[in-house]
C-alpha cells in the first residue's frame, strides 16, 4: 500500500502530570466512539501501540465549547477524569478550537470550566457528591477504615499515619480488593491511599478503576483526597497534592461544614508528541 494512502488517525499524546492520554479531535465524525472502543483497548497498550490510560473524543456541542468523550484504557466510558479535562482544554486551545483560555466543556458528570494557564491548567469540577466518612468494610481477611466521596467519578480513600506507610503500601493488591468490593457494585471505585504532611500537603497514591492497575497520578482522587482530609479537619484549602509522579496537583475549595463548592483543581498539562496512529498496530492482537 501506498504511504501516501495508508489509513492512518491524526492523534496528541498527552501528559496531565503523570497521568497520559491520546487525543482525537473528532468534531468531523472521523470515528464513531461509541463503536471505538476495541481501538481505545489497543491503541491504549503500553509497548504494543501508543500506551495511555485514556483515550479523549473532542467533539460538538450546541452550547458549550465542545463536549468530549473519555473512555479508561480497558475501553470503559468513564463520567469525569480530572488530569485528562486539563489536557482536553489545553489540547482545544492549542488546536484552535477554542479561541480564548477560558472555556467550558460538557462530560458525562455535567459542564467543566476551564482556564489555560499556559502549560498549567485550571478546572473547576463538578460539585462532589455522597460524602461519606468512616466507613468500616472487610476485604480478604483484612479489615479497612474507608471514606468515599464521588469527585465526578466514585472514589475511597484510606488516610495512612506517615510517608513509610505510604511507601510499603500493597497498592495494586489492596486497591483491586476494594476497587471491586461488593459494597461499591456495580460501578466499583478508585481507590486512594493518601498521607497528611501538613495542612496544605498531603502525598497520594491511586489505583484506578477502568486502568486497572496503579498510575502516576488521578486528578480526581486528588480531589477526593483533599475534600476528605478537609472534613475531618485535617487540611485547610489550597492542598498541594503530591503525586507518584513527583508532580505536584493544587486543590482549592469552599467549605461548608462537610459540604464543599468551587472545587478547582490545578496543574501541568503537557503535549508530548502528535502523531499518525497506524491501522496496523490496532491489528496487533496480544497473545499471552
Amino acid at each position: 500500500m501506498d504511504l501516501k494512502t495508508r489509513p492512518t488517525i491524526p492523534f496528541w499524546k498527552m501528559t496531565g502530570s503523570g497521568n497520559d492520554f491520546i487525543l482525537l479531535d473528532n468534531r468531523s465524525g472521523l470515528l464513531d466512539a461509541e463503536q471505538s472502543r476495541d481501538l481505545v483497548r489497543k491503541s491504549c497498550r503500553r509497548k504494543l501501540s501508543v500506551g495511555a490510560d485514556g483515550f479523549i473524543f473532542i467533539e460538538n456541542d450546541p452550547t458549550v465549547d465542545f463536549k468530549w468523550r473519555f473512555f479508561n484504557a480497558d475501553g470503559s466510558e468513564a463520567e469525569m477524569c480530572g488530569n485528562g479535562a486539563r489536557c482536553a482544554a489545553r489540547f482545544a486551545f492549542l488546536r484552535g478550537i477554542v479561541q480564548q483560555p477560558r472555556i467550558s466543556f460538557r462530560t458525562r458528570a455535567g459542564v467543566i470550566q476551564a482556564e489555560i494557564l499556559d502549560e498549567r491548567v485550571r478546572i473547576m469540577t463538578t460539585e462532589p457528591q455522597s460524602l461519606r466518612l468512616d466507613l468500616a468494610l472487610d476485604a480478604d481477611g483484612e479489615s479497612f477504615l474507608l471514606h468515599f466521596v464521588n469527585t465526578g467519578v466514585p472514589h475511597v480513600v484510606l488516610l495512612l499515619s506517615d510517608l513509610e506507610r505510604l511507601e510499603e503500601a500493597d497498592v495494586e493488591r489492596w486497591g483491586r480488593t476494594l476497587r471491586f468490593h461488593p459494597h461499591f457494585q456495580p460501578a466499583g471505585t478508585n481507590v486512594n491511599f493518601a498521607c497528611i504532611q501538613d495542612q496544605g500537603r498531603l502525598a497520594l497514591r491511586t489505583y484506578e478503576r477502568g486502568v486497572e492497575a496503579e498510575t502516576l497520578a488521578c486528578g480526581t482522587g486528588s480531589i477526593a483526597a483533599a475534600l476528605i482530609a478537609a472534613a475531618k479537619n485535617l487540611v485547610h484549602s489550597p492542598v498541594d497534592v503530591q503525586t507518584r509522579s513527583g508532580e505536584t496537583l493544587t486543590i482549592s475549595f469552599v467549605q461548608h461544614g462537610e459540604g464543599f463548592q468551587e472545587v478547582y483543581l490545578e496543574g501541568d498539562a503537557k503535549v508530548v508528541y502528535e502523531g499518525l496512529l497506524w491501522d496496523e498496530t490496532l491489528r496487533t492482537t496480544f497473545q499471552s
